[in-house]
């Protein structure tokens, strides 16, 4: 894991990263879903409609969603992959009690369900899911390999992995018009929307201290996961990365 990343907190006290993220998206976790379509411009839905059909054909009965949040993407993925269950662990449960009233106003309990877990240390079973998704979480790791470990433990044998991470993008003229993005419209809207400017500080600040391309790939296979590619989405600001066990 890169040293930077393990200083990159939201509020910069003497708590663990963890203990500072879950924090943070307990206090953001009423404005989070207005925030994150506004600052993404709607285009988040696409990256999740990309990574979900990946899935399609290897036919997943058992999802985990980890870092769920408020269960945009377990919900998307349920309507478009109708699997026997989705399981949606997260370690803000400000941010999954919002999933949970989604879930119940659509009377999907039975299908999917949220849990509060520590995505270095999950409780399941080894191989116990067909396919398992990360949706913009996976920066907040304490530790990346750490979590990338537990991912292939609980994964069944030949099931698929895909994680959808924001991203720094490298190439003139979005690069530049990125940086004026992420330093002063994030932040100003972060703040009146949420109430928390540290939270949005934080978000460009963990995206570029985040390893990218083919350093996550690398990682993904030094866990054992084989066939791990990356495809940079909307001009480099989201990548799609995508593995088998």
């Amino acid at each position: 894991m890169s040293s930077s990343l393990k200083t990159v907190t939201p509020y910069k006290n003497d708590k663990r990263k963890s203990e500072q993220v879950e924090s943070m998206f307990d206090n953001i976790a009423p404005a989070y879903d207005r925030l994150n379509h506004t600052l993404s411009l709607g285009i988040d839905k696409y990256w999740r409609k990309k990574a979900i059909g990946w899935l399609i054909s290897s036919h997943p009965e058992t999802i985990l969603d980890i870092a769920t949040g408020t269960g945009d993407f377990a919900l998307q993925a349920y309507h478009t992959l109708q699997p026997d269950s989705i399981t949606g662990v997260d370690i803000s449960e400000g941010m999954m009690e919002i999933g949970r009233e989604k879930i119940s106003r659509l009377h999907l309990e039975d299908k999917i369900s949220f849990r509060k877990e520590d995505c270095l240390s999950l409780s399941f079973n080894d191989e116990s899911f067909d396919a398992i998704t990360v949706a913009f979480g996976i920066r907040n790791f304490e530790d990346i390999d750490a979590g990338l470990k537990e991912m292939y433990r609980v994964l069944k044998k030949s099931g698929r992995l895909v994680i959808l991470e924001l991203s720094t993008p490298q190439q003139f003229p979005m690069k530049q018009l990125y940086s004026i993005y992420s330093k002063s419209i994030i932040p100003t809207l972060g703040k009146m929307i949420s109430k928390d400017d540290k939270a949005y500080h934080y978000l460009p600040e963990s995206i570029k201290a985040f390893p990218q391309g083919k350093e996550i790939t690398n990682k993904l296979k030094q866990t054992g996961f084989t066939e791990a590619t990356y495809t940079s989405l909307t001009f480099g600001i989201c990548t799609l990365y995508k593995a088998i066990k």
